[in-house]
């Protein structure tokens, strides 16, 4: 107090600042001297000078018996000041966390609260719906954070596609198996035997996450290939029994009438010309014996005749975002039908859609 009276300059107080932080560690104050010490933290953590306020938050950061309003208001500082207590103070409650978190853009300070020993889960989902990439990436990787199914897919959500959030994730000591199955059709090949074999989940599932992600890419693989293309390649997925219920379904969701076409055509046996016809018969019984002669799955049928009323009423304009706006449309229709016989999903996401679809009983669904 004297040096500070003495010589109130910068460096004077950064210094005794320091000081009494370290003397307030000790544990060798009387209650008063706490009492004034405490007074004083509260005097500094208003002064002008950063490096005055860097000097308490350095040196207050491990102790518990920091009074919260004193470690609160260091926490809401510039960076340089709030990142010793945010990283490791223990004194911040989850409600201070949630505030900091929602009420500042600092990426930094994010990361610091990212990065703590313990991360609840409520600070966990505050971050998952706040925070940067680097900052999510470091919460996945945090063995102390609390991390829900609801924060796990919020994060997968905003960035579905980064192998900084992926990575990290996949390697987490356990995983929801819902998020399992959407990080399993995502992740590089790597992280995919990864994830499949150090997470629990059955041979069964295991299967149809591995076809659905194969299904998916040859579906992205058929879109925009000449016709010479599209023939071989329907060929040599019938000639390897991948030419699937499912996968024909995907590709008309996605607006490739001329796979479906040629896929209905290889495994039914009628040709090119005729299938076109017969599948876009007005009545509709054309693509009802077509589709009974390629032995594909009656549970299918409705979904398919869904998607090929909303093929005949839409026309893609080529705007960004073209083929998304045709799927879900085609997908609401699917939806409506089936809800016609009873059937309801409980998501209307397209992997989803095509998973409950692909294993509904056949006598569910009469071949109307």
């Amino acid at each position: 107090v004297n040096s500070l009276a003495n010589d109130p300059s910068t460096a004077t107080r950064a210094g005794p600042a320091a000081k009494l932080a370290v003397e307030f560690n000790s544990g060798r104050f009387s209650a008063s001297e706490l009492k004034l010490a405490e007074q004083i933290f509260r005097i500094m953590v208003k002064d002008a000078e950063i490096r005055v306020r860097e000097a308490l938050s350095a040196n207050l950061k491990n102790n518990p018996s920091v009074p919260r309003d004193i470690a609160v208001t260091l926490a809401k500082d510039v960076d340089s000041v709030s990142l010793p207590i945010l990283s490791l103070s223990d004194v911040l409650t989850t409600e201070d966390l949630v505030e900091i978190i929602r009420s500042n853009q600092s990426q930094a300070k994010m990361e610091a609260i990212a990065g703590r020993k313990t991360v609840d889960a409520d600070v966990a989902e505050s971050l998952a719906e706040k925070a940067g990439e680097i900052a999510l990436a470091k919460l996945a990787g945090n063995p102390g954070a609390d991390l829900r199914e609801g924060a796990l897919n919020r994060m997968v959500d905003r960035f579905p596609d980064s192998e900084k959030i992926q990575d990290p994730m996949v390697h987490r000591a356990a995983l929801p198996v819902t998020i399992v199955e959407r990080l399993v059709t995502r992740v590089s090949d790597h992280l995919r035997s990864h994830l499949l074999s150090k997470h629990r989940i059955s041979e069964d599932m295991a299967l149809d996450l591995v076809l659905q992600t194969r299904e998916r890419a040859t579906a992205g693989l058929a879109m925009g290939v000449t016709d010479e293309s599209l023939f071989a390649l329907v060929r040599q997925l019938a000639m390897n029994k991948r030419l699937t219920g499912s996968l024909v379904l995907r590709s008309l969701c996605m607006g490739n009438v001329r796979f479906f076409e040629q896929a209905v055509a290889a495994l039914s046996g009628v040709p090119l010309a005729n299938t076109r016809i017969l599948v876009h018969d007005s009545a509709g019984s054309g693509l009802k014996a077509v589709w009974s002669k390629a032995k594909l799955s009656p549970a299918l049928f409705p979904a398919v005749r869904a998607a090929l009323d909303v093929v005949a009423q839409t026309e893609l304009d080529g705007r960004d975002l073209d083929t998304d706006r045709y799927t879900r449309r085609i997908i609401e229709r699917i939806l409506t039908q089936y809800e016609m016989f009873g059937v309801e999903f409980a998501n209307d996401d397209i992997e989803y859609l095509l998973g409950r679809v692909s294993k509904l009983p056949a006598a569910s669904v009469a071949l109307h």
